[in-house]
């Protein structure tokens, strides 16, 4: 019996692993193998696929599952901190973008309500694709990547009303029919609102009931309840069902049990999440692609040079450097998969005809083709713009320290951190930030912080690199950091470099930058498991410290390299020259119960020697030999790692 459908679902899943490997060993990310894996399959090219309905079924599952997890990622701190990107810097881009696209639209000939259409199509930008691109980089949390989110987040809250004006401008909907569409629309977004708030209170102690069961599938399933039931809420209120994923993930994050759900969802993010990104490649003509090659090359570089642009301007406008609005004007410069749903509503009051539907799909789909090229080369553009900086606010008379001070690059949890400690310490720091209302919080609170990139030679200096002791740098901006530690060092050839990361194949380049020392988060968490179970097992402290030592040594190259690495056993033997001490308790069936020091005569046949002996709450120090040891007595021993496990074996 042939089931069609598996059949579709075989040969996707193959022409993917074969494609996406083929484009890893090209160096190209993933998603860009998953849209090549769309059009070698789609019904332009060899038509593998019968069943296209399911496919995009699939998708939009898919598109919900990427923003459901990225939603419980998503702390309300988070969101704060978007704020000002969300508000701000997507109304800029989203008001930019439509009044060029209308112009552009207006120029090449269309009547006005369709270019209006047109510059609806080019404002969306593509959340699946960028947050996808940001997690794989480990850059969610950097500048950058907190404007993109905020932009993108904006974006997908347009859908709804642009919907709602499509048909206007069609002439389908008169000025009263637009007016009950508008008062339907703030009634659904105040339910959403209410609704949102109920949750944030009753769903915590519901999950805590279910996570109390222990049924761990139970956490999953209500967990996806949530998910779907939000979804179905917003589509029925007029909203996109990837919304209410989103605003259900958000709803979970405060939750205790976020990872667990994260983890359990994960594989399925990635299968429904690759599907998305194949239908979106099926969608492409490559018949019309190729009749009509340049004008489809000519309306996608259009489309990206505009929207890279205006994005550029959007996030400048915020106050971010020059550089890190290149970075995320880059990342949002593609149409994005909102744009499929707008489209289908166009067609339907009939704003665009086939010629110019098939022009805006190729262009849509080779823009989302472009996008990891585009993030890839970003940073090294980057690089040759000179970045800006300047203080947050009047400098104080002193200003910073200019010898002997450390430089906090970063002023998330960490650069707190580290700055408390200082100035507990009585050392001299200086704080460089580009979160702007981070800086101003902690202008009030005294810190002596400095809104500027690092980047920047000039920053550097005004924050006193040419006379700092120690640099550290606590920012989840890899590019950034290599750019800007070795612009540190180039200024302060003597300066001590420290470098946080969380990407394991950022050590080596960091390293080169000129960082002394790159601290590895998930390596550091490893080192402090181990010291954990070795203090558990009463290893002494210092051959802790020498184990540690050693797997910290040329970078973590044991850890990141074992099998080229040199043997532990005998880094550490040359590491623990030095000696140590160690306490034994005499136990009823210990030998040396009832036995004088000289009688045990540990010295002559361990090399270990017995400096104080405590019984009870009275400590005997340098006993001499006639002492008699008794169950109770506990021995503070000195010597050699060897002579101390001797001592223990003959005591015992």
């Amino acid at each position: 019996m042939e089931v069609p459908f598996l059949r579709d679902l075989v040969v996707i899943f193959a022409t993917a692993v074969a494609v996406a490997t083929a484009s890893r060993l090209l160096r190209l990310p993933s998603v860009a193998g998953f849209l090549l894996t769309g059009v070698i399959i789609g019904p332009s090219a060899l038509s593998l696929v019968r069943d296209q309905e399911l496919v995009e079924v699939l998708a939009e599952v898919g598109v919900m599952a990427l923003l459901f997890t990225i939603g419980l990622e998503f702390a309300p701190q988070r969101l704060r901190r978007i704020g000002r990107p969300f508000f701000i810097g997507g109304s800029l881009q989203g008001a930019a973008t439509i009044a060029a696209g209308t112009a552009l639209g207006v120029g090449a000939g269309f009547a006005l309500p369709d270019a209006v259409f047109l510059s609806f199509l080019l404002t969306l930008s593509s959340t699946a694709i960028v947050l996808k691109l940001y997690a794989d980089r480990r850059e969610m949390d950097s500048p950058q990547g907190r404007a993109a989110i905020g932009i993108l987040l904006f974006q997908d809250f347009l859908l709804v009303p642009m919907i709602i004006v499509t048909p206007v401008l069609a002439g389908n909907v008169g000025t009263g029919s637009l007016g009950s569409f508008a008062a339907r629309f703030g009634s659904g977004v105040a339910a959403v609102a209410v609704l949102f708030a109920v949750g944030h209170y009753l769903l915590p102690p519901v999950f805590h009931l279910i996570v109390r069961t222990r049924i761990r599938e139970a956490l999953l399933l209500g967990a996806l309840a949530v998910g779907l039931a939000m979804s179905l809420l917003t589509a029925t209120l007029g909203f996109s069902l990837a919304l209410g994923a989103f605003l259900a993930g958000i709803l979970l994050a405060e939750s205790d049990y976020s990872p667990q759900v994260i983890a359990d969802l994960l594989p399925l993010r990635v299968v429904f999440n690759s599907l998305f990104f194949i239908s979106a490649g099926m969608l492409l003509s490559v018949g019309f692609v190729a009749e009509n090659f340049v004008l489809v090359l000519s309306v996608s570089s259009l489309i990206i040079a505009v929207k890279a642009v205006i994005c550029f301007s959007a996030v400048a406008l915020l106050s971010y450097p020059r550089r890190t609005a290149l970075l995320a004007g880059f990342s949002l410069a593609q149409v994005g998969e909102f744009s499929f749903v707008l489209i289908s509503v166009g067609l339907e009051n009939g704003l665009l005809d086939a010629a110019v539907y098939q022009v805006f799909l190729a262009a849509a789909v080779i823009t989302m083709l472009a996008t990891p090229l585009l993030v890839a080369a970003a940073p090294a553009l980057a690089r040759r713009l000179p970045a800006a900086g300047r203080p947050a606010g009047d400098e104080e008379e002193s200003g910073p320290p200019r010898e002997g001070h450390v430089i906090i690059v970063g002023f998330g949890l960490n650069g707190r951190n580290l700055a408390q400690v200082l100035r507990a310490s009585g050392i001299p720091y200086v704080v460089l930030e580009l979160n702007g209302e981070t800086v101003r919080r902690a202008k009030r609170d005294g810190e002596p912080i400095l809104f500027g990139d690092a980047c920047s030679a000039k920053v550097l200096e005004l924050a006193g690199v040419e006379g700092a002791e120690l640099a550290v740098f606590a920012i989840s901006d890899p590019p950034a950091v290599r750019q800007a530690v070795g612009l540190a060092r180039e200024l302060n050839p003597s300066l001590h470099i420290v470098v946080r990361t969380g990407q394991i194949g950022e050590i080596e380049e960091v390293a080169a930058a000129g960082a002394n020392e790159v601290v590895a988060e998930e390596f550091e968490a490893s080192i402090e498991i181990l010291t954990r179970v070795l203090r558990h097992y009463g290893v002494p402290a210092n051959v802790i410290e020498a184990e540690t030592k050693v797997l910290r040594g040329d970078s973590y190259l044991m850890l990141r390299s074992p099998a080229v690495a040199p043997p532990l056993s005998d880094e550490i033997v040359e590491a623990l020259g030095a000696g140590t001490t160690a306490v034994f308790a005499v136990l009823s069936a210990s030998a040396a119960d009832g036995k004088t020091i000289l009688e045990t005569d540990l010295r002559r046949r361990a090399g270990a020697t017995i400096i104080a002996v405590v019984r009870g709450r009275q400590s005997h120090a340098n006993p001499s030999p006639s002492f008699r040891l008794q169950a109770g007595d506990r021995l503070v021993l000195v010597g050699s790692h060897t002579e101390i496990r001797q001592a223990f074996d003959l005591l015992a």
